[in-house]
């Protein structure tokens, strides 16, 4: 369980993701040092950044540049790829329409998923069928940026969570296969307006951005614009506590079990006002 903390602590992640694949990973003290910050990360904080993490920052800011230029089209333009259940809950939601909990949230997105052909996952992924063929061609490098970039975060989110199963006491490939091994990624681009004033220095009690919430996926990677202070699993995955965490307490299961799929399903489908 997490705890207070004063500060979301920085790892380098280099070691690890030098090593990764190496057959001796657990005997690398430079991959050991990691695993320990991993470790005390999400048991004390749940957060932390990141660096040597292998994504180029040209890569990163282009992206970020991208996403301001799609944002600051007119709404006609943008609403050509509006999200809805036909599009597999695909595309692009104006302000407002994401809900947290009942709520409008006060920021506007572009919604993708790993594309999910037909009997893809039987029943199961009926919901999210689709591809991501609404990606926007104004601008124009849009579609082959975000792939890039899709795939640099999904490699880093694999490894870092080879890290993170070590720092569980199990073996390094202990989510890969079934859990981690094919990762159904989600991937959110995020405009938030800036926030409305009330007397001239209160924000409006209204004026949240995203309200408070827990992410549908096992790890999420954050890329957020320089100088504002804020804050991926396989579909059909059944989440059931690691083999090494039932040792820790004796056989019994402290939660019951999930598939990743339905969860995703279940939020995808009532967070949004169509």
């Amino acid at each position: 369980m997490a705890t207070d903390f004063k500060f979301i602590p920085l790892i380098d992640v280099s070691p690890l993701l030098e090593k990764w694949d190496h057959p001796n990973i657990t005997q690398d003290e430079g991959v050991a040092q990691v695993v320990r910050q991993l470790d005390q990360a999400c048991r004390e904080a749940g957060f932390f950044y990141v660096k040597g993490h292998g994504i180029p920052d040209s890569l990163m800011k282009d992206i970020k540049n991208i996403a301001r230029e799609y944002f600051h089209q007119p709404y006609e333009e943008k609403i050509k790829i509006k999200l809805s259940a036909e599009t597999g809950y695909r595309g692009y939601q104006r302000i407002g329409e994401n809900v947290t909990k009942g709520v409008p949230d006060k920021h506007e997105a572009i919604d993708c998923y790993r594309e999910v052909n037909h009997g893809m996952y039987e029943g199961l992924g009926d919901v999210m069928q689709g591809s991501n063929i609404c990606r926007p061609s104004n601008p124009p490098n849009f579609k082959q940026l975000m792939e890039v970039y899709i795939d640099r975060c999904t490699d880093l989110s694999r490894k870092i969570m080879r890290g993170i199963a070590l720092a569980l006491g199990g073996s390094a490939d202990e989510m890969e296969g079934e859990i981690g091994g094919d990762p159904f990624w989600v991937f959110r681009i995020i405009g938030y307006p800036a926030a409305s004033i009330s007397n001239g220095h209160d924000k409006a009690h209204d004026d949240v951005g995203c309200g408070a919430h827990t992410d549908y996926g096992l790890l999420t990677l954050v890329n957020q614009d320089d100088g504002i202070v804020a804050l991926q699993p396989n579909f059909d995955a059944a989440v059931e506590p690691l083999d090494v965490c039932l040792q820790k307490t004796g056989g019994t299961k402290n939660f019951e079990g999930a598939v990743y799929g339905k969860h995703l399903v279940s939020k995808v489908t009532t967070n949004f006002i169509m």
